[in-house]
């Protein structure tokens, strides 16, 4: 019997994938986003805004504010 994979969400605090240990968001989880919010792209901006600012409280100096926003928002916005 197959244990079930871990799903690629956050680890906190560290903000790791919990499935691949890449940083979080990684590809998959960025992916399941899009897919999740769709159909509401401003509710997942406002999503990944929540928890980008939990996660620059929780890193602090560990990284930079604007390349934490890139990670978590930036890439989520709409093109054009």
């Amino acid at each position: 019997m197959s244990r079930p994979r871990p799903e690629h969400v956050p680890s906190r605090p560290t903000w790791r994938c919990r499935a691949c240990g890449a940083a979080w968001p990684c590809g998959r989880a960025k992916l399941r986003l899009l897919g999740e919010y769709r159909q509401d792209r401003v509710a997942l901006l406002v999503h990944l805004a929540e928890l980008y600012a939990e996660a620059a409280a929780q890193l602090g100096d560990v990284t930079s504010v604007v390349g934490l926003f890139d990670r978590f928002v930036s890439w989520a916005r709409g093109r054009g």
